[in-house]
């Protein structure tokens, strides 16, 4: 009987993992060479680069080689690659940053090409785009970025120093460049998105750091509003944020990725609007 239900509760388990692998819809399969050593290492970028139902990375270790299967509705190949990146393994197109790449356990210490180790800083999570890069505000709206990208690692090291980058951009913003309807807006929330950003520099308590940002966060959107994106732009929410008064956040992606619980409840929210 004991066997009965053992052999029961496998095939049942069979089924369910593979219902749970059928999940992503309008599926694309692609291939990129990920730096690593282990069985670790493989636990790590795995788990960094796959989101329910929506990617699923597959990493040898012996070839160095990943599948990455997605939803590519929702996501692509580069986003998945910059998480993988974020939590410290290079890929050919996406370098680690050295804090990151550090952080690793010493047998996940893989050989970097010394190319990786000379650009990484600069090159390892690529300035996302959402402005042309010559607008007065491309910047701010590219360390905002950073800075939910850490937040969503919770890493809170990272997203304070991002968020200090952040502080720099915004106080470095040439005022007399900006149109008129982007002037109207930035001059009622210049101070309020330094003082969030600050708030946040100052701190490596995560939860504080959250805080902050579901006050920066809207009034990124507000100034976002009035700005002339070159791609899509998604203002999504998450009811459970700030202890279930709901929070918002920016994302250049479709597919959810939480600021405010990273891996807890990375899926947990939506998209409210999509800002073109």
């Amino acid at each position: 009987m004991k066997s009965f239900f053992q052999t029961c509760m496998a095939i049942t388990l069979f089924f369910t993992l593979a219902a749970c692998d059928a999940k992503i819809n309008n599926a694309k399969t692609e291939t990129a060479k990920i730096y690593g050593n282990c069985e670790k290492c493989e636990k790590t970028i795995e788990k960094a680069g796959n989101l329910d139902q929506i990617a699923k990375v597959d990493w040898n270790s012996d070839t160095k080689m990943a599948s990455i299967t997605f939803d590519s509705t929702l996501t692509n190949k580069e986003d998945v690659l910059k998480r993988i990146a974020m939590s410290g393994y290079d890929s050919e197109d996406h370098l680690a940053t050295a804090e990151a790449y550090n952080k690793l356990a010493d047998c996940c210490h893989y050989d970097r090409n010394p190319k990786a180790v000379t650009e990484t800083e600069t090159a390892a999570i690529m300035p996302i785009d959402v402005l042309a890069k010559d607008n007065p505000l491309a910047s701010v709206y590219s360390s905002y970025f950073e800075v939910k990208d850490a937040l969503v690692q919770t890493d809170a090291a990272t997203s304070s120093a991002k968020a200090k980058n952040l502080v720099t951009a915004i106080d470095g913003v040439k005022i007399d460049a900006l149109s008129k309807d982007v002037h109207a807006v930035w001059m009622k929330v210049m101070k309020a998105l330094k003082s969030d950003a600050e708030k946040i520099a100052a701190t490596k308590d995560v939860e504080k750091q959250r805080v902050a940002f579901t006050t920066l966060s809207p009034n990124m959107y507000n100034l976002m509003k009035v700005t002339k994106n070159t791609t899509p732009v998604y203002y999504q929410y998450c009811p459970m944020a700030n202890n279930n008064k709901g929070g918002n956040w920016l994302s250049t992606e479709k597919a959810i990725k939480n600021p405010y619980y990273g891996s807890k409840m990375m899926s947990c929210g939506g998209v409210n609007e999509v800002i073109q």
